[in-house]
């Protein structure tokens, strides 16, 4: 609401003017004093009234009038200081033109600090008063981690809450160097990374952990939720706030988030090669409603190709991805276009007209429960669609085409898995053919594993599960995953993609892996989630496994037994060297799948993936235990 339209501002005006004319008044009677304390003051009624009229008259360039006491910051008390001067000068001028000489020389300096004290001191002891009332009604209370401007940000915002539910007593810093420094009056009692020590002496213990540092990640953040759950301390993360927020804003704590417990070390990316990949040029980028796709255009659109293409089968999430490319890059000429990867003609009638010279290609099904209940339906989309794709883009006279892929196409143990090695195995062989004969196409395949947040993934089915008050269902205790979050996860592609459609030494049929970290345990991160919700594994909330699905192994790999890991001279990647076959044989054998799958007879095309990627095993049934481990 502004000004004009709030019906109390002219009140709140009117209050302040007189309560600042009544201050000013006495201010100067007080001054005359000071100055000569054995003369009565001249005009006792007349100078006191100008002194009023002085304040009231400068106080409105200078913004007194619309002053919130609740509120009152360092400038606001640096406005009154400049008004109280002018208004000085205004009294000693007039004073002198009207005939009266000053009581002493020190007269003014007196008057201009007795002007500042009487406007500033009761705004401050009533912004102190809102403030301590605010605190004693709070039964909770908090520790900040963070130091610097956040924590002064959080600490100000705080201050001027209404009814804050806690009452902050102290900070923990990121660094020992801050320890025994006072910030807003409250004492920095010891360092982030002796949590534990730290929290074990305190008399009284926190019933909050606030952190405000945005950067506090990784084994930081896990050694204090471990402090912190020990002794049943929660664990919040502060919103980001600015300088330009409302000051009566509400600060709304946020949980944290699983992905800030992922040890991930920031890689650094070489973004001018990527910019003179994409900069400029046609992009199409299938499967652009997913998670992968969608960050893909996100990212593509920062680099400035000369026109992008979104295709998906998903209407609304093609929508979803369009309206946000919009509005982000408003001057990025783009198509949305709904097609299937699976038709060949479609595709090459959208590929001739757009002409693509970069492809990336994301589209497949990716759910192994799902597309083991969907075999040919996978087979035709994750590896008959490769080949549409692949053929209509070069085809169209693409110059890189590249294949988003999956840990689970190493050793696969499903349709999904195998279905997605084939696709390697075109792309592979597509590239070698360019390579060697110096024209065409080339294609660069990237392996990785999972995405945290991704559509379908176990984080936002947990986060479901929670909201719904459990239990959250792991297929079994021994269950890992490589995780990785999107962004990441992507930046890292186009770095690859950049690397690989280079004249870098690269081995024929090389396939780019990204460096996922360790593993983690599925049942450990159900856990954590719980804890970082606020509540207790197996006493709130239950863990109840239900064992392996078809398809599915216990470990995924990054790389076939027979595969030595390359690297590379870039951060986040590494080289995989699976075996190379010729084109036209996995051509042929792609069309006589396709033939097969369209007869809808599954066990021959069953038999044919087989042979085609020998290493595909289904696993043997596991049975499900009955307790948590």
């Amino acid at each position: 609401m502004s000004h004009t339209e709030n019906p109390l501002l002219p009140i709140r005006m009117a209050v302040n003017i007189a309560l600042d004319g009544a201050l000013a008044a006495l201010a100067v009677a007080a001054s005359f004093w000071l100055a000569t304390p054995a003369t009565p003051v001249p005009q006792p009624h007349a100078l006191p009234l100008a002194g009023a009229g002085a304040i009231w008259l400068i106080g409105i360039p200078f913004g007194l009038s619309r002053l919130h006491w609740r509120f009152v910051s360092l400038r606001d008390l640096a406005l009154i200081g400049a008004a109280c001067i002018v208004t000085t000068l205004m009294l000693c001028l007039l004073m002198v033109g009207a005939g009266f000489s000053l009581p002493s020389p020190a007269f003014p300096v007196i008057l201009a600090l007795m002007l500042a004290a009487a406007l500033t001191v009761p705004k401050l002891l009533y912004r102190l008063i809102r403030q301590k009332r605010g605190e004693h009604g709070a039964a909770q209370t908090a520790l900040l981690v963070g130091d610097g401007e956040n924590a002064e940000l959080f600490l100000s915002a705080h201050a001027q809450q209404r009814d804050a539910p806690y009452r902050v007593t102290g900070l923990m810093a990121l660094s020992e160097k801050h320890i025994g420094r006072r910030v807003h009056g409250l004492n920095v009692v010891g360092a982030a990374d002796e949590a534990e020590a730290m929290l074990e002496r305190l008399a009284e213990k926190p019933d909050l952990l606030i952190i405000t540092a945005p950067q506090f990640t990784g084994d930081r953040l896990k050694t204090l939720l471990r402090a912190a759950d020990m002794r049943n301390i929660r664990v919040m993360r502060a919103p980001c706030l600015t300088r330009l927020a409302p000051a009566d804003q509400k600060i709304a704590l946020q949980p944290i988030a699983i992905e800030d417990l992922l040890n991930r070390q920031q890689v650094r990316l070489d973004r001018a090669a990527m910019g003179a990949l994409i900069a400029g040029r046609r992009v199409m980028v299938t499967g652009a409603g997913g998670s992968i796709g969608a960050e893909l255009c996100r990212q593509v659109a920062a680099f400035g190709p000369a026109e992008i293409l979104l295709l998906d089968s998903s209407e609304f999430a093609l929508w979803q991805i369009d309206l946000e490319i919009r509005e982000t890059s408003p001057a990025l000429p783009r198509r949305t276009v709904v097609a299937d990867i699976r038709d060949a003609a479609h595709i090459g009638t959208i590929t001739r007209a757009f002409r693509p010279e970069l492809v990336f290609h994301a589209a497949a099904l990716k759910h192994v429960p799902i597309v083991e209940a969907n075999r040919l339906e996978g087979l035709r989309t994750n590896a008959l669609g490769t080949q549409v794709v692949a053929d209509a883009a070069a085809a169209a006279g693409a110059t890189l085409m590249v294949l988003i892929s999956t840990d689970k196409a190493v050793n696969p143990s499903s349709v999904m898995g195998a279905s997605k090695r084939l696709a390697e195995m075109y792309a592979q062989a597509l590239d070698v053919q360019a390579r060697r004969g110096q024209r065409g196409m080339r294609c660069v395949t990237v392996r990785f594993g999972n995405v945290l947040g991704s559509t379908g993934s176990v984080v936002p089915l947990f986060r479901r599960q929670l909201a719904q008050g459990g239990p959250l269902t792991v297929t079994h205790p021994g269950m890992q995953r490589y995780f990785m979050t999107v962004r990441e996860a992507v930046g890292l592609v186009l770095q690859a993609s950049a690397v690989g459609s280079g004249e870098e030494a690269i081995p024929d049929g090389g396939i780019f892996v990204l460096d996922m970290g360790e593993p983690v345990k599925i049942v450990d991160l159900a856990r954590q989630m719980i804890r970082l919700a606020g509540l207790r594994p197996d006493d709130d909330i239950e863990i109840k496994f239900t064992g392996l699905r078809p398809g599915e192994k216990l470990f995924e790999e990054l790389f076939h037994g027979a595969e030595k890991p390359v690297p590379t001279d870039y951060d986040g990647l590494l080289m995989a060297t699976p075996r190379l076959a010729d084109l036209a044989a996995v051509a042929a054998g792609l069309r006589e799948l396709g033939e097969t799958a369209e007869t809808g007879d599954e066990t021959a095309a069953m038999a044919l993936l087989h042979r085609m990627v020998p290493e595909f095993l289904p696993p043997p049934g596991l049975a499900v235990p009955h307790a948590a481990e």
